[in-house]
C-alpha cells in the first residue's frame, strides 16, 4: 500500500502542470431544428446544431501532458451570441462510451449536446481523464482530474470558437447527472472559488455521489444488499491511477473477484458485464449481493476502524459538497434512487445551507423513480431552471438581447397576460412544462394582452418569435388564481 505522500505529489502536478490548446476539431455531423425537436419531442427547440469532436491538450492522472477529448455542439445560427453550457456525463460502460463519440455505439449521451444547442447554448461535454482519447484508466469520481479535464476543455474551446466566428457571452451554466452530478458540483466549486462568484450563471447538480466519505462509504461498509457492486472496483481502479494506492489487486480484493476486475481494467469487458459477473459471484459465494464482501477482510476492517487509513483520506479529499455556492443552484434527486443514495443530495444541501448558501434549492423530482427513470424529470427541471437566466444576444451591434426584447408586465398572472415589446409583429406560443403547445397568438402592438383564463394554475413557458424568425426568447409564466 502506497503512502499519502503520493497524494500530495499527484495533486501538485495536477494544479501546476496545466497546459491547454486545441489539437483538432472535427465536424461529426449536424441536425436541423426539426430533427432535434422530433428527437426530444420538445417544441421549445429554437435552433439546429452542428457537433464536433474536440481533441485538446491537458494532463493525465499523473500530471503528464496528454490529449483528451470532448464534444462541442453549436447552434446553427451564427448571428447570435450564446451562453456556454457544460454537461458532465454519467458513468460510462467503456472507455470509448463517451459524448465525443456521439454517432457511434456507446456515444449516445452526446445527444444531450443537441438538446442544449437547440435551446441556444454553446455546449461542451468533456469525456474526462482516462476516457475517450485520454491515456490510462478513467479517474472515476476524482475531484482534481475532473476539474483539470473540464477547465482545460473550456479554455481550449473558448479560444477556438473565438477564432471561428462562434460568438458567446459571459454566461456559463453547469450541470450533469450521476457521475456527472458529482463532476458538475466539483467544477462549479472550482469556478466560484478560483474565478469568482460571477463566473457561473446557474448550476444544477443531479443525483450525484457528492459524499464519498459519508453516504457512499457507509453503503459499502454496511451489510445492505446493493445491486451495483461494480462501482467499488471502478472507484478503486480510478483512484489507483491518481494515487498509486496498491501494487496488486490482491492487496484489496479477494482472489475470486480479481479475474473479472482485471478483464474490465484491460477493456475486454464493459462495466455492465462486470457488474453482472460480480453480482452473480457475490450471490453464489456469500448468499447476498453485498459489495464490501469482495474486499479482503483485513483491508475492510482497517477502513472501518482507522480514520487515517489511506482510503478514508482519499474519500474525504474527494468529497465535493462542503462549500458555499453563490450562483443560483439546484440539487435534483429521486428518493427511490437505487444506485446513488439520495442522502448524498440531502447531505450536500444541508451542508451548503449551514455554510451560508442563499440561492440554493433542493427537490425530489420523483419520489418513486429509480436512478434510470430519475434522469428525465431531473433534466426537465434543469432546463426550465436555466431558461429563467439564459440570455442570447440577437443584435451584436446595439447589444439588444432576447431577454430585453420582450417582458411580461406582471408575473404571476390571473386571467390576462400583458406583454411589452421593443418591436411590433411577433408571435407567442405558450407551452406547459411537458412541452405541449397550448396556444399561439400573433401580436402587432408593442403592448399586447393575451387571455389565459382557460389555463389552469401552474407554471408555463411563453416563447416569443420575431416576424423574421431571427429572434427568439422563452420566459417562465406563472398562472395563479
Amino acid at each position: 500500500m502506497r503512502s499519502l505522500k503520493l497524494i500530495i505529489i499527484c495533486c501538485f502536478y495536477l494544479v501546476f502542470a496545466k497546459s491547454q490548446e486545441v489539437v483538432s476539431v472535427s465536424l461529426k455531423g449536424s441536425r436541423t431544428k426539426q430533427q432535434i425537436t422530433s428527437l426530444f419531442s420538445l417544441p421549445l427547440i429554437k435552433y439546429g446544431a452542428k457537433y464536433y469532436q474536440v481533441l485538446y491538450t491537458s494532463t493525465d492522472a499523473k500530471g503528464a501532458k496528454d490529449t483528451l477529448s470532448g464534444l462541442l455542439v453549436v447552434p446553427d445560427n451564427l448571428n447570435n451570441k450564446y451562453p456556454k453550457l457544460i454537461y458532465q456525463h454519467g458513468t460510462s460502460d467503456c472507455k470509448k462510451c463517451v459524448p465525443s463519440n456521439y454517432g457511434t455505439s456507446g456515444g449516445e449521451e452526446g445527444q444531450l449536446g443537441l438538446l442544449f444547442a437547440g435551446l441556444g447554448y454553446v455546449s461542451l461535454l468533456p469525456d474526462y481523464v482516462g476516457m475517450g482519447t485520454g491515456r490510462g484508466f478513467q479517474t472515476y469520481v476524482h475531484d482534481a482530474t475532473t476539474i483539470s479535464a473540464t477547465a482545460d476543455m473550456l479554455d481550449a474551446v473558448s479560444s477556438w470558437i473565438g477564432q471561428n466566428n462562434i460568438l458567446t457571452n459571459d454566461q456559463l451554466f453547469i450541470t450533469g447527472y450521476s457521475q456527472g452530478g458529482y463532476a458538475a458540483m466539483s467544477f462549479h466549486r472550482y469556478m466560484e472559488t478560483t474565478k469568482g462568484a460571477s463566473s457561473v450563471t446557474a448550476a444544477a447538480h443531479l443525483s450525484g455521489p457528492y459524499s464519498l466519505s459519508g453516504a457512499m462509504r457507509d453503503l459499502i461498509l454496511s451489510e445492505t444488499e446493493y445491486s451495483y457492486p461494480a462501482y467499488i472496483p471502478n472507484t478503486v481502479l480510478g483512484f489507483n491511477e491518481a494515487y498509486g494506492i496498491y501494487n496488486n489487486l490482491s492487496e484489496i480484493f479477494k482472489q475470486e473477484y480479481i479475474a473479472d476486475i482485471t478483464k474490465y481494467y484491460q477493456g475486454s469487458i464493459g462495466l455492465v458485464d462486470l457488474n453482472i459477473r460480480l453480482a452473480q459471484l457475490l450471490k453464489a459465494n456469500t448468499g447476498a449481493i453485498v459489495g464490501g464482501r469482495m474486499l479482503k477482510d483485513d483491508f475492510l476492517n482497517e477502513i472501518r476502524t482507522n480514520p487515517d487509513h489511506i482510503i478514508n483520506k482519499i474519500l474525504k479529499e474527494n468529497d465535493v459538497y462542503d462549500w458555499k455556492p453563490e450562483a443560483p443552484t439546484r440539487i435534483f434527486y429521486c428518493k427511490a434512487d437505487d444506485q446513488v443514495p439520495y442522502i448524498n443530495s440531502i447531505i450536500a444541501y444541508d451542508t451548503m445551507i449551514v455554510n451560508g448558501a442563499s440561492k440554493l434549492e433542493i427537490m425530489d423530482v420523483n419520489s418513486t423513480a429509480n436512478h434510470g427513470t430519475c434522469f428525465t424529470p431531473a433534466m426537465t427541471n434543469t432546463l426550465l431552471f436555466f431558461l429563467g437566466f439564459q440570455s442570447i444576444t440577437i443584435d451584436v451591434e446595439d447589444g439588444l438581447t432576447e431577454l430585453a426584447s420582450w417582458a411580461i408586465v406582471s408575473n404571476p398572472v390571473d386571467d390576462v397576460l400583458q406583454i411589452v415589446s421593443k418591436q411590433n409583429n411577433y408571435s407567442i406560443a405558450i407551452h406547459d412544462i411537458s412541452g405541449r403547445n397550448l396556444m399561439m397568438s400573433q401580436i402587432s402592438e408593442t403592448i399586447g394582452d393575451i387571455d389565459v383564463s382557460h389555463l389552469n394554475a401552474g407554471m408555463y413557458f411563453v416563447t416569443f418569435t420575431s416576424q423574421d424568425g431571427k429572434a427568439h426568447a422563452t420566459k417562465k409564466l406563472i398562472v395563479a388564481r
